[in-house]
């Protein structure tokens, strides 16, 4: 910091203390140029006068008053163009106090409305060249009645060009400061909706993966002693399971990583292009899935594309979960106008199915994280009991959104 600015910090700390220096520089002011005279009667252009005792006693209150001009500028105002009326008509020759009545009116200029500058100033204006020109001891025209009028039009109009000044520069402060507010809060809200997508997709790659190697692992614990084969077929699907349940965590989580981590995931976002591989690993856990698309081979925006693969992901993973061992599916991608529906239905008759439909209840969040990601897209869903027996979620995503861009993502 440059001692200049030093100084004005300093300045700015204490400002009763630059008020007295500036009053106390106006009194040196004043009574300098009490002793100079304009008209001298030798015909110099510049004589000297000695200043009467009342002249000295104004200058001397007029310039006190200023140490007080901030804390109550109308007051001294009044006081000060008090001062210099008293000046103007009963005293001759004639001392500046009137400077005094010049620095109070930029101050209240600077200080308040410009209205009340527009008022103040033009009453201080006429009453003090006013008293000059009728009562004082000069013509009506002299030099030094027709400068007081300049001299606080002047101190008004500087005044407010200061104040307009500064409201300026505070407002172009504030704007900044709530701009930074409005970034930072922006910044937490689209960290917040990241880790929520982020915990979606974690629930639904662990929630989908750890189904299936359980069927698995129960199917091989089931016929390990009678049929090996068949449980190392199925341990066979627990590790590839397993294997992909790793592969998607590991592109997940990876997104947490810092852009200069190593390693950072390469693999492009689950989607509908890989429905048959997904209907594939719950066949081989033991669920019937059928698969019909007419979606016409739409290219799907990323971030509808993947939710539409979760989607059938979460449904197919409570089926396999809630809808019994003789269960069968199917899956349905439909496209519809401007948007894509998908419908997940099964014939399930296991004792959970009917409970499917408020998992949220029951300390699940599969149904209640596919609702949040579809009405993120834009889109609806609903899910419930089918009549006579089953269960049937259907989703509808459009494809243009504006909120896609932002609420989805990608992985």
């Amino acid at each position: 910091m440059s001692t200049l600015e030093r100084t004005r910090c300093r300045m700015r700390a204490h400002p009763l203390a630059l008020d007295a220096a500036l009053a106390f520089g106006v009194l040196v002011c004043m009574v300098a140029g009490s002793f100079l005279d304009p008209h001298a009667e030798d015909g110099s252009f510049w004589g000297t006068r000695t200043p009467s005792a009342l002249s000295i006693a104004l200058m001397v209150l007029g310039a006190a008053a200023l140490v007080l001009r901030r804390r109550a500028p109308l007051t001294v105002l009044a006081v000060t163009a008090s001062l210099s009326l008293v000046e103007l008509v009963a005293d001759d020759p004639r001392a500046p106090v009137a400077m005094s009545a010049v620095i109070a009116l930029y101050t209240v200029a600077s200080t308040t409305d410009r209205p009340t500058t527009w008022r103040v100033g033009l009453l201080t204006m006429t009453v003090l060249t006013g008293a000059a020109m009728l009562d004082g001891p000069l013509p009506w025209y002299a030099q030094e009645n027709l400068g007081l009028f300049a001299w606080t039009g002047m101190a008004a109009a500087a005044g407010d060009a200061v104040r307009s000044r500064r409201a300026f520069v505070d407002a172009i402060r504030e704007r900044a400061e709530r701009a930074e507010r409005t970034r930072e809060e922006e910044a937490r809200r689209r960290v917040a909706e990241e880790r929520l997508r982020i915990a979606r997709d974690l629930h639904d790659v662990v929630a989908h993966h750890i189904a299936l190697v359980n069927v698995q692992a129960g199917v091989a614990a089931h016929v390990m002693d009678r049929r090996p084969d068949q449980a190392k077929e199925a341990l066979a699907h627990v590790r590839e399971a397993s294997r992909s349940a790793l592969n998607e965590l590991r592109a997940t989580v990876g997104l947490l990583r810092q852009s200069g981590d190593p390693e950072a995931p390469t693999e492009p976002a689950p989607g509908l292009a890989r429905l048959d591989e997904l209907a594939d690993t719950f066949r081989n856990a033991g669920l019937p899935v059928e698969v019909a698309r007419a979606d016409h081979g739409a290219t799907l925006p990323a971030a509808v594309d993947l939710a539409a693969y979760r989607v059938v992901q979460e449904a197919l993973t409570n089926v396999q979960k809630h809808a019994g061992h003789a269960a069968k599916a199917e899956v349905s991608v439909v496209r519809v106008g401007p948007n894509v529906e998908i419908t997940v239905l099964d014939d399930g008759t296991g004792e959970d199915t009917g409970q499917r439909g408020d998992d949220e209840g029951h300390g699940g969040h599969g149904l209640l994280g596919m609702r949040e990601r579809v009405t993120a897209l834009g889109g609806a869903l609903t899910a419930g009991p089918r009549y006579g027996g089953g269960f049937r979620v259907h989703a509808i995503l459009p494809l243009r959104n504006h909120t896609a861009a932002t609420a989805g993502g990608t992985v």
